[in-house]
C-alpha cells in the first residue's frame, strides 16, 4: 500500500509547534513597555501634560496587548480536538481584535481629556526631562515595531503584526509630541491639540488592525494569481482537463484549508480518481503548504453540449 504525503500529514494532525519566536517577541515587548510606561508617566506628571500621560498609557496598553498576543499564541498552538478539528489557529486573530478594541477605548478616553484641556485653556511648560524621555520612546518603540513585524511576517502571525502596528503608533505619537514640545513654549493650546492627534492615531491604528483581523474571520478567498497557478498544477498531474473550480479557502491562523472541485471521466474507476486527487493535493501542499480537499465530479461537459 502506497502512503501519500496527505496520509502522512493526517497521521501527524494535532501536532502543533509553538511559535517560539513570537513568544520571545511578546516577552521582550512586555518588559520594555512596562519600563517605558513608568518613565513616560513620570515625565507626564512632572510636566502636567495630558499628551505625555496619554502617550504613557498608550505604551501600557502595548503591554496589555502583548499579554493578549502571548495568550493567543499559546492557545493557537494547542492541537486539534473533537470540538475544534481544524485546530485553534484563529485564537491569534481573536487576540488581534482584542488589541484593536483596547486601542479604541484608550483613544476615546484621551480624546475626551484633550477636549477638556482645550476648553479649560490649560497651558503646559515642558522641560528637558520630557524631551529626553520622548526621544528614548521614539527609538525604542520603532525598534520594537520592526522586530514584531519581521517575526510576524516570518511566522505568518497576524497578532504579532498587529502588535507591531501598536508599537509603531506609539512611536509616531511620540514624534508628534516631540514636535509639540518645542512649540509649546509659544502656543498654549499645543498640549490639548497633541492629545487629540494621539487619539486620532490610535483610532486609525484600530481601524487597520480590526480591518485585517475581521476580514480573515469573515473568510477570504485565494487571489487570482494563486488560483491560476493551482489550475496550472492540474495539467502537471494528468493530461485530462480537470477544470478546477469552486475554490474556497478557510484560514486558521497560519494554517489554511483549501477546497475545490474538479471534473474527471465518469467511467474512471474510484481508485484511479482517488490517486489523481491525492497527487493533486500533495502538489498543492508542496507549493503552498495548504491542506487541500478535492471534490470530484463526473464530467458531463461533452454530453451536455
Amino acid at each position: 500500500m502506497v502512503t501519500t504525503q496527505n496520509q502522512l500529514r493526517n497521521n501527524e494532525k494535532g501536532v502543533v509547534k509553538f511559535n517560539r519566536s513570537g513568544e520571545k517577541a511578546t516577552i521582550i515587548s512586555l518588559v520594555l513597555n512596562v519600563a517605558l510606561f513608568g518613565i513616560k508617566l513620570w515625565a507626564g506628571i512632572i510636566s502636567n501634560s495630558v499628551a505625555l500621560i496619554a502617550d504613557a498609557w498608550h505604551t501600557l496598553s502595548d503591554s496589555i496587548s502583548s499579554v493578549a498576543v502571548y495568550i493567543g499564541l499559546r492557545v493557537s498552538a494547542q492541537p486539534a480536538d473533537k470540538k475544534h478539528p481544524y485546530g485553534h489557529g484563529r485564537a491569534e486573530i481573536i487576540s488581534a481584535v482584542v488589541v484593536g478594541v483596547l486601542l479604541a477605548v484608550i483613544g476615546f478616553n484621551f480624546l475626551l481629556e484633550s477636549i477638556m484641556r482645550l476648553r479649560g485653556r490649560i497651558e503646559v511648560h515642558y522641560g528637558t526631562v520630557a524631551i529626553v524621555v520622548t526621544i528614548i520612546s521614539i527609538v525604542v518603540k520603532e525598534a520594537m515595531a520592526q522586530y514584531s513585524m519581521i517575526i510576524g511576517k516570518r511566522t505568518r502571525s497576524k497578532a504579532l503584526i498587529a502588535d507591531g502596528w501598536h508599537h509603531r503608533s506609539d512611536a509616531i505619537s511620540s514624534v508628534v509630541i516631540l514636535a509639540g514640545i518645542f512649540l509649546g513654549r509659544k502656543i498654549w493650546w499645543i498640549d490639548g491639540t497633541l492629545g487629540l492627534a494621539v487619539s486620532l492615531m490610535l483610532f486609525y491604528t484600530t481601524y487597520v488592525i480590526l480591518r485585517d483581523a475581521v476580514s480573515v474571520l469573515l473568510g477570504e478567498g485565494i487571489d487570482s494569481a494563486m488560483k491560476k497557478e493551482i489550475k496550472k498544477i492540474s495539467r502537471e498531474i494528468t493530461d485530462y482537463d480537470m477544470h478546477p473550480h469552486h475554490f474556497h479557502a478557510h484560514q486558521y491562523g497560519s494554517h489554511t484549508e483549501l477546497t475545490f472541485h474538479v471534473f474527471l471521466p465518469a467511467e474512471m474507476t474510484l481508485k484511479e480518481a482517488h490517486d489523481i486527487a491525492s497527487r493533486y493535493e500533495d502538489a498543492v501542499f508542496e507549493k503552498y503548504g495548504m491542506e487541500t480537499t478535492i471534490h470530484i465530479e463526473p464530467d458531463k461537459r461533452k454530453s451536455d453540449m
